[in-house]
């Protein structure tokens, strides 16, 4: 939890019991806080996350209400269809015995994003663990509320190209979030807002 902290936090600024810095008479005041650029950041996290948690649930249900039991559906030829399946295991079907252990880390995933989105000032960053913290909450509500009962429950997958497993948009939406924050690690665009070479 420390190397998380230290990789996605910052060190929180010292309390300076409400009173603002004095400034030389004649001084204007910052054109923009740090706390108030957090604030927006944060914001940005949660939309997104909320958009990305949203679209995922939606198109579950239509795929619930429509696909499931019916023939897949041809959307590009045999490249790519709509073919409505239950997942008991991670992102495109990998480990189905371990849902329990899967559904432990997609709740650890989104409680720490929780915990450290109020040291964030990086709007790409808001960006990437926003679409993080929505792909776990969508895949995570499935474990809770579909069968074969709380935690064990199997995701619904739907997205079928060819020679390739079965996804959802939960899915996508973390590979995406996780690539990103890949390309920032390289970029050394830290999630402060600060840029750092190694």
């Amino acid at each position: 939890m420390a190397e998380a902290e230290r990789i996605i936090g910052m060190p929180d600024t010292p309390e300076t019991g409400g009173a603002e810095p004095e400034r030389p008479s004649g001084e204007a005041a910052p054109a923009e806080q740090p706390v108030s650029r957090g604030k927006r950041k944060i914001a940005v996290l949660f939309t997104v996350a909320l958009v990305a948690y949203l679209l995922d649930l939606i198109s579950k249900m239509i795929v619930v209400a429509k696909l499931e039991h019916h023939e897949p559906i041809e959307v590009i030829g045999d490249l790519l269809r709509f073919e409505a399946i239950r997942n008991a295991g991670a992102a495109f079907g990998i480990g189905e015995a371990f849902t329990v252990i899967f559904t432990i880390i997609a709740a650890s995933v989104i409680v720490v994003i929780a915990r450290l989105a109020r040291k964030l000032y990086s709007l790409p960053w808001a960006i990437a663990l926003g679409l993080l913290l929505g792909g776990a909450l969508g895949n995570l509500t499935d474990r809770i509320f579909r069968s074969p009962g709380v935690f064990k429950g199997a995701v619904v997958d739907f997205i079928a190209p060819a020679n390739f497993a079965v996804f959802n948009l939960a899915d996508s939406a973390i590979v995406c979030g996780g690539i990103l924050i890949v390309i920032l690690s390289f970029r050394g665009l830290d999630p402060d807002g600060t840029v750092h070479k190694d």
